[in-house]
């Protein structure tokens, strides 16, 4: 039987078919994910195209770049044909996207949904294995002022502390502040104790004129907004 050809050496490809030819022919929207990853590494494995070590990388992942962007340089390292450099290369370009995208929502500095919430808090929980909390402190306008981490726990939750969000709430100056924190499972459903909270630093905020707008809780690429939920 012929060869593959994607497991011929991308050099003998028709040129049309090479990753750096279509990016600089057809513009990087034509490019799939294996393809840009392939770039990156700029060759493949003794057995495998770059496309094909990329494709098999993304496999192992569920073909999902978040799951991807969570690997460390030593599982990444684990795939036979991807050394130091093709590992540090790829963990690089991940984390220029995270940063571009947070880039685009700070330049959105009105918070005028849960959208834009969950955007600016995404990029501190994307790549987190461990549950933290972190609030948004708004102005009167509505503009983010800052995101601060209240706290960080375990796989299974974390602790927030109320004294502590509001003593920094008051620090910033806030006029009011909107909740989050990370489900590293990926389940978005809020537990009783997610409930509770959010019910007793609604009612704090109530108190001291310094409203809870939000609770997002975050979970992947996804989130479930109290608000949004008619749960606050």
């Amino acid at each position: 039987m012929d060869e593959s050809p994607e497991r011929l050496p991308i050099s003998q490809w028709a040129e049309d078919d090479r990753p750096r030819e279509k990016l600089a022919r057809k513009g990087k929207n034509s490019l799939s994910d294996a393809e840009l990853i392939a770039i990156l590494m700029r060759s493949g494995s003794r057995d495998k195209s770059a496309v094909e070590l990329a494709r098999s990388m993304l496999q192992h992942c569920g073909n999902n770049l978040i799951l991807l962007s969570k690997l460390g340089i030593d599982d990444l390292m684990k795939f036979k044909g991807v050394g130091e450099a093709k590992a540090l290369s790829i963990l690089a370009a991940l984390e220029l996207g995270l940063r571009r995208r947070h880039a685009e929502a700070l330049a959105r500095q009105v918070v005028g949904s849960s959208k834009d919430a969950f955007e600016l808090f995404y990029p501190f929980l994307a790549d987190s294995h461990y549950e933290g909390f972190w609030v948004l402190f708004l102005n009167r306008a509505n503009c983010k002022l800052a995101v601060r981490q209240i706290s960080e726990g375990g796989q299974a939750g974390t602790v927030a502390d109320p004294k502590k969000i509001f003593k920094m709430a008051l620090e910033h100056n806030a006029a009011s502040m909107i909740l989050c924190h990370n489900h590293p499972s990926g389940n978005l459903k809020p537990s009783e104790a997610d409930v509770r909270l959010t019910r007793k630093l609604k009612e704090a905020g109530q108190v001291m004129d310094l409203p809870v707008l939000d609770h997002l809780i975050i979970g992947d690429e996804k989130y479930y907004s109290f608000a949004d939920e008619g749960m606050l």
